[in-house]
């Protein structure tokens, strides 16, 4: 039996994070819509331009001395065995468009979803890939992510 098959490289490491990241985007921007009319809501993202810096920053240590290191940010923290915690932010440009403009705000919001499925969809399909070149197995369902819970109170939910 091959062993190293059950160790994570670091790319799948880094698709792994992206997964994560977009599952729990994904729950964000669907709350930013649910709640659009609830009188004070404040629209919330997660901090993509931070995640893409931090998985940038991970890929030039990679790089640079063939490991991936993994550094905290103001609203992400790594921690031990994947886990990864992340805060949302203010919009503050989805707040500008829920007060000036209902429908503009909303297809703010769903442009959003669909460049965070894609997002998604492409780290999935390139998981997949690698899974199944590792395991010889063609399943359809490999890789994928199930969708993860809003926890209702603005902040995303600690991933693994």
């Amino acid at each position: 039996m091959d062993m190293t098959s059950f160790v994570p490289d670091n790319l799948s490491e880094l698709l792994d994070k992206v997964v994560c990241f977009t599952t729990s985007r994904r729950t964000v921007l669907y709350r930013n819509i649910r709640e659009a009319q609830t009188p004070g809501f404040t629209p919330r993202d997660m901090p993509v331009a931070e995640f893409a810096q931090a998985m940038n920053e991970a890929v030039a240590e990679h790089v640079t001395r063939q490991r991936l290191l993994f550094r905290d940010t103001n609203n992400i923290a790594f921690g031990p065995d994947g886990e990864m915690r992340l805060s949302t932010v203010l919009d503050e440009h989805a707040q500008a468009l829920l007060e000036a403009d209902h429908d503009e705000y909303l297809e703010h919001q769903i442009a959003k979803l669909l460049e965070n499925s894609l997002n998604r969809a492409v780290a999935e399909d390139l998981l997949r890939v690698k899974r199944e070149a590792l395991t010889g197995s063609t399943s359809p369902h490999a890789g994928h992510a199930q969708p993860e819970g809003d926890p209702g109170d603005g902040s995303a939910p600690p991933l693994g």
